[in-house]
């Protein structure tokens, strides 16, 4: 990677932590919307620099928005939550040329993940009144709100970003464009 690269994962680590926790109030908890998890699918556009970004973006911003929602730092959270950005991310980035099939599989990816550990640390959320097991109910919950962030906005925003006029601009300033 070269320092334009760098400064783009930067960039992007950024956004996503303040996005994060600017939005703490929606973004943790057993029922949640990461908005910032809609810069995911930008991956399939801009590779590496929004792989590594959201990854780093995530680890911070767990830290610190975990302090501000909960007083308290998960470090599982902390850990394993960046490692769903980055396998999701990483997919999408495989599967650029079938971008909506990978923002899906990313958002089942970030589900199964996040699910698969926070219904330990947080309350079940009731999902149409079914009474599911609290790791169940997690998953879901998390898989629809990752859907709506990843596969819904974040692939809007992805589709606004391709346009040619957008990618000339993008690969004037020197980057890799990748879709």
């Amino acid at each position: 990677m070269d320092s334009k690269e760098i400064s783009l994962g930067a960039v992007f680590a950024a956004l996503y932590a303040v996005l994060l926790i600017v939005l703490a109030p929606i973004s943790f908890g057993p029922v949640q919307l990461r908005v910032a998890d809609c810069l995911i699918p930008l991956a399939a556009l801009l590779g590496w620099p929004v792989i590594w970004g959201v990854t780093l973006g995530c680890f911070v911003g767990n830290t610190v928005g975990g302090i501000i929602a909960f007083s308290s730092v998960n470090p599982v959270d902390i850990i394993f939550g960046s490692v769903a950005n980055l396998a999701a991310s990483y997919m999408i980035f495989k599967l650029r040329r079938k971008c909506l099939l990978g923002c899906i599989i990313g958002s089942i990816i970030i589900g199964m993940i996040v699910g698969g550990y926070l219904w330990m640390f947080t309350p079940s959320p009731s999902i149409g009144g079914l009474s599911l097991p609290a790791w169940a109910a997690m998953i879901i919950s998390l898989t629809i709100s990752s859907l709506v962030a990843v596969a819904v906005i974040g692939y809007a925003l992805l589709l606004a970003l391709t346009r040619p006029s957008v990618i000339g601009s993008i690969r004037s300033m020197g980057l890799k464009v990748y879709v």
